[in-house]
């Protein structure tokens, strides 16, 4: 049976990244595909001049500018607000996992910025499906859930079944 810990964790402020790494909307690129590679992360969250959350520039957006023509031909030209995604999806750190796995999943993106609860512009963590997976690696069991025994009725052939088809099942059809 799988039982889950009472100490394994169970709201977005168990596992997020504080203190995230951000970068400023009028950042170039270059910056941005520097600080990925320094941090070892994978996305940013995007801040204006003010501290507030603007949107997020990840390494997707990065390669999306690298395959498309016009934008690398101008790659030195551009700053981060030309290609982030805004707004940023956001979450609460007293919001449980499901919730934000869910959201994730929903909107086909990587991570989630945690705001605070006071002021849902202010960055104060990112929760990753990095994050989510290496949580999931840590609960017990490989095993599948026991489920209680099922009785299963015999499946009569239907008419037309296999049973009927050339070549299928009968000795002659080799």
């Amino acid at each position: 049976m799988n039982v889950v810990s009472l100490h394994a964790p169970r709201l977005v402020g168990d596992l997020m990244a504080v203190e995230p790494v951000l970068i400023r909307a009028d950042a170039g690129l270059g910056d941005a595909a520097k600080l990925l590679e320094r941090h070892h992360i994978s996305g940013l969250p995007v801040v204006d001049g003010a501290g507030t959350l603007v949107g997020v520039i990840s390494q997707t957006d990065l390669l999306r500018a690298r395959a498309t023509e016009y934008l690398w031909a101008n790659w030195q030209g551009l700053h981060v607000k030309h290609l982030m995604t805004s707004p940023a999806l956001t979450i609460h750190r007293d919001q449980p996992l499901t919730v934000a796995a869910r959201k994730m999943e929903r909107h086909h993106v990587h991570r989630l910025v945690v705001v605070a609860d006071s002021d849902e512009s202010q960055p104060i963590g990112v929760i990753s499906t990095s994050d989510l997976v290496r949580a999931m690696s840590g609960l017990p069991g490989d095993e599948p859930p026991a489920l209680p025994p099922e009785t299963i009725e015999p499946v009569e052939p239907a008419a037309g079944g296999p049973a009927e088809v050339p070549g299928f099942g009968d000795s002659d059809g080799e």
